[in-house]
């Protein structure tokens, strides 16, 4: 066994403990000790001292993801699409299909659905209910669930403000990766000799290391902080150490410009104000004045203003970083768009499996497989609703069957190890949907995020350490079971590549600890549209 498939056994195991630890504490009627709740767990005290910071990846630590429940979440996202007003939202629906996929632990769709409940959209749960299931989060080990409870008492949200409280939960959600968690506390690191507190709080090399941490995470609003640490190198008290040379000034550059791509609305602007009329024109961070390049960062910037739901992965399509020329551009704000945003080909066709062919209570959409996820159950009734099977070694064949949370498990007659027939309760198993389209790789995301191209033919796939075959827009793919995969298989990792030009590399370009071999390279769109 390798390293990468004994961390991902040892992921595994560790998700089907937390689980079931978790599945166990929801069955109890009441928790008789609120000091047992995790909003009263005991943490450490945020320390702005520490020595060193450790980069975790929030999306190998949460539960994996059900195929349905994560095509629910994005059906009730695509609902909250900024140009619906708000009044003309379908909030009854759009909490359904969001409580949908929290039932099938969903994480992100569970603290939307706690989002939803402190708004006020469904009248019968409040505040109280959402830090229970944002609780219920933290007991699966979730980082984004402690920011949010960290949020929570910082604003007095279902519970007793408490801003040293809040720190503390933010700063473990940090140690657990969450990258929102990252970019606020090494905000409060990031302070000058000049700034109040200074002598306490300032620590650059740690507030570095957590801002590059979320950048590698796709998480594009750190980028506009992390350009001026790269720009102005600092020392440890937050003092300059040194004047900007045309090495930091390009880091600086580039990390702003992929801040662009990663959906950051104040990167947009700064390089606006940049290239078109920068505030100092003997320190600026460009090259030069390019009024053309400071008109097109505009349109981006506005557009992010309006939705930061957006990405703009394909951004080098139609406004490249100096020196490489500009692409000709008709001046239509929807064509720029259209250019640097992502693209996916149209969904493949399923092929009916076995068990979509079946009626309920077994009953699967053709769109869906199902895979055992490893979480074994010898509750009285399923712990929460998702497709439940026996578990292999019973002699039992019976098929998944869709349960609902508190919904009793069926009894069968089965042969012990002494070989005598009993009759009781089995060992169940919980089963995934996954997607199936046979591999395909098809990036998926919220209905408008992403432009649909013809599949190109023929379909090139390439290895990482290769150079570039074709010009276009390429799309890295790791396996479906990589504990990486959640920040790789997506469409905001998309890039536009000129034929010749070597492919990203993980570590180097994206900040992560991800060999090139493991990457695989496939063309999604090969054409190039005439904006003159």
């Amino acid at each position: 066994m390798d390293r990468n498939q004994s961390r991902m056994a040892a992921t595994r195991r560790r998700f089907t403990s937390l689980i079931f630890l978790c599945c166990i504490s929801l069955l109890a009627c009441k928790i008789p000790d609120d000091k047992v709740l995790p909003r009263n767990q005991s943490l450490p005290l945020f320390n702005p001292h520490v020595a060193d910071f450790i980069c975790e990846i929030e999306v190998s630590k949460v539960p994996p993801i059900d195929a349905q429940a994560e095509d629910w979440f994005l059906e009730a996202r695509a609902l909250e699409d900024p140009e619906i007003f708000v009044e003309d939202r379908d909030y009854k629906k759009i909490i359904d299909l969001t409580r949908q996929a929290a039932e099938r632990l969903h994480w992100k769709a569970m603290l939307n659905l706690a989002s939803l409940y402190v708004e006020g959209r469904d009248p019968l749960y409040g505040e109280e209910e959402a830090v229970l299931l944002v609780e219920k989060a933290m007991l699966l080990g979730i980082p984004a669930a402690y920011d949010r409870m960290g949020t929570y008492y910082a604003n007095g949200t279902g519970v007793n403000g408490d801003s040293t409280r809040a720190y503390a939960f933010w700063q473990k959600a940090a140690q657990m990766g969450n990258p929102q968690a990252m970019d606020f506390l090494s905000d409060k690191l990031n302070v000058g000799p000049a700034n109040e507190g200074a002598g306490y709080w300032a620590n650059i090399p740690v507030a570095i290391k957590m801002m590059a941490c979320a950048f590698s995470q796709g998480y594009g609003p750190v980028a506009y902080n992390l350009s001026y640490m790269y720009a102005s190198p600092r020392m440890t008290t937050g003092r300059v150490s040194g004047p900007r040379t045309p090495e930091t000034k390009a880091l600086a550059l580039k990390v702003l410009h992929e801040g662009v791509a990663f959906g950051c609305g104040k990167c947009a602007t700064k390089l606006k104000i940049e290239f078109g009329d920068p505030f100092d024109l003997a320190n600026m961070l460009v090259p030069y004045i390019d009024k053309a390049r400071a008109e097109r960062y505009g349109v981006l910037g506005r557009a992010l203003g309006f939705n930061p739901n957006r990405r703009f992965p394909n951004l080098d399509k139609i406004l490249p970083l100096p020196p490489a020329d500009l692409p000709p551009w008709d001046g239509q704000r929807k064509s720029l768009l259209e250019a640097a945003m992502g693209v996916r080909p149209p969904p493949a066709i399923p092929k009916p499996s076995s068990a979509s062919l079946l009626q309920e209570p077994y009953f699967l959409p053709v769109d869906y497989a199902l895979r055992p996820a490893g979480l074994h159950s010898d509750a009285p009734a399923a712990p929460f609703s998702t497709y439940w099977q026996p578990a292999a070694g019973q002699g039992l064949t019976e098929p998944a069957r869709l349960l609902r949370k508190g919904e009793a498990f069926r009894h069968f007659s089965v042969i012990d190890a002494a070989g005598n027939s009993r009759y009781g309760p089995v060992t169940w198993e919980q089963c995934l949907t996954i997607r199936h389209n046979h591999g395909a790789v098809e990036p998926r995301a919220v209905h408008g995020l992403l432009r649909e191209v013809e599949r190109p033919e023929p379909w090139l796939s390439c290895a990482g350490g290769e150079a570039c075959p074709v010009s276009g827009v390429w799309q890295p793919w790791v396996a479906a079971d990589h504990p990486l995969q959640a920040i790789v298989n997506q469409y905001w990792r998309q890039a536009w590549l000129t034929q010749g030009a070597p492919f990203p590399q993980p570590r180097r370009d994206w900040l992560l600890d991800l060999p090139e071999d493991e990457v695989t390279w496939h063309l999604m769109d090969a054409s190039i549209p005439d904006l003159g």
